[in-house]
């Protein structure tokens, strides 16, 4: 688009941090727009990530603004180059990507959504393609290859077939290992319990072992203490606001007459 190529250096290095989601944190969500699948995010996420210390680490950007009003006057600078553009988003049925409209009135507001229409530096698509071609080229010449990079292949390829040997046997140890410590002492051992879990490499085996414990729950009494506590205080509440309304007492003669005041006075 012209008007992406007539865009100010350092708007447009906001555009990269916020589009490499791995700096800025800005989560890219696939939409339906005219029938192409595309990316688009919430403008609170980009907001955060303008006001975030990554941003501060960047150079060849406008200062970081020290507030949200400046973070979103600095994001409205961005909507005229149609790098990305405010949509509205529908309704989307089972798991098919949601679909898009672009307003026409375009502003950048926190709560809206805005599609991108810019994907990056090409220079990692065509490096992509060119390692692509190259990877099949080399597997169309493996019986040319000398027999030195064959070997090598093979025992690459056998060892990275035993890795994968040893997970599943590791799995299938822990599991048999479960059931009979179900058995002999309850409530059950999981060897490497993080196994399987969303964690990395070295965390799936820390700790080594342990109890297969299930989680706490919250106790019903001290849930009917916390939910006494409460309605205690609901009862002060409303004692409180009964005296503040309730007529006062005559006064004794010669004296004028107190009135005590009402909630909404005080609240004045």
């Amino acid at each position: 688009m012209q008007q992406q190529r007539d865009a100010p250096p350092e708007l447009l290095n906001i555009v990269k941090f916020l589009r490499n989601a791995g700096k800025s944190s800005v989560k890219a969500r696939t939409g339906n727009l005219n029938g192409k699948r595309i990316d688009y995010f919430k403008g609170k996420s980009a907001l955060t990530a303008v006001l975030s210390p990554a941003y501060a680490k960047l150079s060849g950007v406008p200062p970081q603004p020290a507030s949200e009003a400046e973070g979103i006057a600095l994001l409205n600078r961005i909507i005229p180059f149609a790098f990305f553009l405010r949509v509205e988003r529908g309704q989307a049925s089972g798991a098919t990507p949601k679909p898009l409209q672009i307003i026409p009135q375009q502003q950048f507001l926190p709560d809206e959504y805005y599609a991108w229409f810019y994907d990056g530096p090409q220079w990692t698509t065509y490096i992509g393609g060119v390692g692509l071609i190259a990877v099949m080229l080399a597997a169309v010449m493996f019986p040319l290859w000398p027999m030195s990079m064959r070997l090598g292949v093979y025992y690459l390829s056998m060892g990275m077939l035993g890795l994968i040997g040893l997970f599943f046997a590791i799995a299938i140890v822990r599991l048999i290992f479960y059931i009979i410590t179900v058995v002999v002492a309850s409530p059950g051992i999981w060897i490497f319990p993080k196994l399987f879990a969303d964690v990395g490499f070295v965390e799936s085996f820390i700790p080594g072992w342990d109890w297969d414990l299930p989680p706490k729950k919250k106790s019903r009494k001290n849930k009917a203490g916390k939910e006494g506590e409460a309605n205690g205080k609901g009862s002060k509440t409303k004692t409180k606001a009964a005296d503040a309304t309730a007529p006062a007492a005559p006064a004794p003669a010669g004296q004028p007459a107190y009135r005590g005041a009402t909630i909404e006075e005080v609240a004045e």
